[in-house]
């Protein structure tokens, strides 16, 4: 696999040839970052951890150069992070026993430039060769640029796959925003509570990120098990963990439906959902 940008790399964590990688993953995490896929993804990592039949591939896009660091990270300059945060990934990607990890090395500001084809051109490729049955990405709700871009990078790369190559579902997941909003019809809802120690491992290989500034180890577990408690106000609690995600396959079953339309129908639901609650109590 020869992909465009200076300094990719496919990496697999036990060392099976490239195409074998390839051709056993079965679900696919596309993120923005280093430590994304294990934030938004973990349904897709534990559905495959110790599975001999499906295995877990993760896409990450961007370099990961402009992360906040503080402490005993405060004075790497942004080539330093970068090496870093690909070394953490991998680490993650051995403890969680993935196919395999693709680093494209995009900047985001290349992500974020519709002017930029490589970016879709890279997923596009790779999605050719690994033909997942589950993708997961970040949903366009996210209030972080280049995780929008990414999702929208990620639909337009499988618009352009014949439909017959396209994965069964795809997902649109949380990390900046949360999907809790979503009302009850168009929220998906990821049980993640089996192996909670590997959860939280996979969040705390990411030192640059936990002990450079940023409690993404406790933030995450604590949020999937706020998820599982108020998941249903009337029922008692099924889950101790769980993931919200947006349903997104519509969007590559129809290639005429308009991204931002379809997002925009999901606010409106939520919005109609709280006027009908206030128009009944008034």
């Amino acid at each position: 696999m020869k992909l465009r940008h200076e300094g990719y790399e496919i990496f697999i964590p036990d060392g099976i040839d490239e195409a074998k990688a390839f051709s056993r993953t079965t679900h696919l995490g596309i993120g923005a970052h280093p430590d994304d896929l294990e934030i938004m993804a973990y349904d897709g990592i534990l559905r495959c951890f110790k599975n001999p039949e499906a295995w877990f591939f993760g896409i990450v896009v961007t370099d990961g150069a402009g992360s906040p660091r503080v402490s005993f990270y405060k004075n790497y300059t942004a080539e330093e992070m970068k090496l870093v945060r690909r070394q953490e990934q991998k680490k993650a990607a051995v403890v969680g026993e993935y196919s395999g990890v693709a680093f494209l090395n995009y900047s985001s500001s290349e992500v974020k430039d519709p002017q930029v084809p490589a970016v879709k051109e890279d997923l596009k490729d790779l999605l050719k060769v690994i033909r997942p049955r589950i993708i997961y990405t970040h949903n366009p709700a996210d209030s972080h640029d280049t995780h929008v871009a990414v999702a929208l990078r990620t639909i337009q790369a499988l618009r352009d796959l014949p439909k017959e190559n396209r994965p069964e579902k795809l997902y649109g997941c949380e990390v900046w925003r949360d999907l809790d909003w979503l009302v009850d019809q168009d929220k998906i809802g990821f049980d993640v509570s089996a192996h909670q120690n590997l959860a939280m491992a996979l969040i705390s290989i990411y030192d640059s990120q936990v002990a450079g500034g940023k409690g993404y180890d406790l933030a995450t577990i604590g949020r999937r098990r706020a998820h599982a408690t108020y998941y249903a106000s009337h029922d008692v609690d099924t889950s101790t963990s769980m993931i919200f995600a947006m349903d997104l396959t519509p969007l590559i079953r129809d290639d005429q439906l308009n991204i931002i339309d379809f997002v925009q129908g999901f606010i409106d639901r939520f919005g109609a959902d709280v006027r009908k609650r206030l128009q009944q109590l008034l």
